[in-house]
């Protein structure tokens, strides 16, 4: 049978999107985890006191390093993912993102150890960047190299779906324990919780993982081939560099709208506000409910009208959304506040949907693990790496949360390019790349 037969397609597909979905879940809980208690925790707890926007970018600094290390993961894990398979490195990046985030849970504070505080909080969010870096790829791959090519937006934005739905657990569980904590016992000890529950996630993660099968694509393209010495990094840098760049620019809207829209608006909320943590995170809480169950369906859409058209109606939709949800949070007003996230990530969800299977299409088989890791993960870097640190600075240099709201524009203005100058890729063979 070859590997679009449909006798093997759909309960094959239902399998490997199950286990995708969980895994990635478990890893995004654990990365955003990081993001939401760096902005409203971390500054106090691993810094030195001062100024308190200073301690926030000092914290959204460590978040940013884990950015860092996502490319050289997406390398690592990549030329490994294309030599060896995809399976047994999606189990391995499960492991490592877990231990990273069950560690940063029992780390002593800078009023225990001082200076050795952050650099054991650098070294963890490192480890986690890396293994992120090595996820993202393998997991959209595994979907899109199993399914039916003619739903493949549908099923490949599935592992999408595990972004908000990790967003979810992390600001639900954060959420809980700040409404039934008192302030004080939140930031002693309540928010190690969440990071020590990660153990139990990630088991049940691993438990799913081992059992789907690996790639057929991957598979077929391997007895197909001859072996080859060359690197599938340097494959990619000599025989891609514009979709490597294509990928990079399609990104910065992404990336840069959701870190503003859930992670920097607890800061804003908070430092600029005067608001009280659960304002941001409840409110983020229930857009993240609305942004799993879009994603899909853009992703369905990207299969009827193509990806191009339905990236562009996300990156054209932030870049104007971005001024209004600004005004919608400066009321004060928590229902208005949660309809600037909730419609801030649908349109989100309009180039997220889609994204997985449009990067898919870039690339060949035999370096396409390399190719959409490392496009995916260099955009990270100074897309959503820097997008909390820089929203931070530019609202302390400005004082207006409209200076956030142009930083995003610009973002999406280079992504509607990208995705302009890119032709359309909806009907590619990945058998045949």
């Amino acid at each position: 049978m070859t590997a679009t037969d449909p006798a093997r397609t759909k309960p094959s597909i239902v399998r490997v999107v199950g286990a995708s979905l969980v895994g990635t879940t478990v890893e995004w809980y654990d990365f955003f985890l990081y993001g939401v208690a760096a902005s409203v925790v971390f500054g106090d707890l691993f810094f030195p006191k001062g100024e308190q926007l200073t301690g926030t970018l000092l914290s959204f600094a460590t978040f940013a390093v884990g950015f860092f290390a996502r490319p050289i993961g997406g390398v690592v894990f990549g030329h490994f993912g294309d030599r060896l398979g995809r399976k047994n490195l999606l189990v391995l990046s499960l492991l490592m993102m877990g231990v990273a985030t069950f560690a940063i849970g029992l780390l002593p504070t800078y009023a225990q150890v001082g200076a050795l505080a952050p650099i054991l909080l650098t070294v963890l969010r490192l480890i986690q960047g890396f293994a992120l870096g090595g996820e993202w790829g393998g997991a959209v791959l595994i979907v899109s190299e199993h399914g039916d090519p003619a739903r493949r937006g549908f099923w490949a934005s599935w592992p999408q779906a595990g972004a908000p739905a990790g967003q979810l657990i992390a600001n639900g569980v954060l959420a809980g324990l700040a409404a039934f904590q008192s302030e004080a016992a939140f930031d002693s000890w309540g928010w190690r919780i969440p990071f020590l529950l990660s153990a139990v996630l990630v088991l049940v993660g691993l438990w799913v993982r081992l059992k789907i099968e690996e790639s057929p694509v991957f598979k077929e393209a391997r007895e197909k081939q001859e072996p080859t010495d060359r690197m599938p990094l340097i494959e990619v840098l000599t025989r891609y560099p514009r979709e490597v760049l294509t990928a990079m620019g399609a990104r910065m809207a992404e990336n840069v709208s959701y870190y503003i829209f859930t992670i920097v608006i607890a800061t804003y909320a908070k430092e600029h506000l005067g608001l009280g943590k659960s304002f941001a995170l409840n409110a983020v809480l229930i857009a993240a409910a609305i942004h799993f169950c879009a994603i899909p369906l853009w992703g369905a859409l990207s299969d009827r009208i193509g990806r191009k058209p339905v990236y562009l109606i996300g990156a054209v939709g932030v870049g104007v959304w971005a001024f209004v949800f600004i005004a919608l949070v400066d009321t004060k007003n928590f229902g208005l506040a949660t309809l600037a996230v909730t419609v801030g990530l649908i349109l989100h969800g309009a180039m997220y949907g889609p994204q997985a299977s449009f990067f898919t299409e870039l690339f060949g088989t035999r370096v396409r693990y390399s190719g959409v890791s490392v496009g995916y993960q260099l955009a990270s870097i100074i897309a959503g790496g820097l997008a909390p640190f820089i929203a931070v600075a530019l609202l302390k240099a400005y004082d207006s949360g409209y200076a956030i709201s142009v930083y995003v524009a610009v973002c999406a203005a280079i992504s509607i390019l990208a995705v302009t100058l890119y032709s359309e890729t909806r009907e590619r063979d990945l058998t045949a790349l």
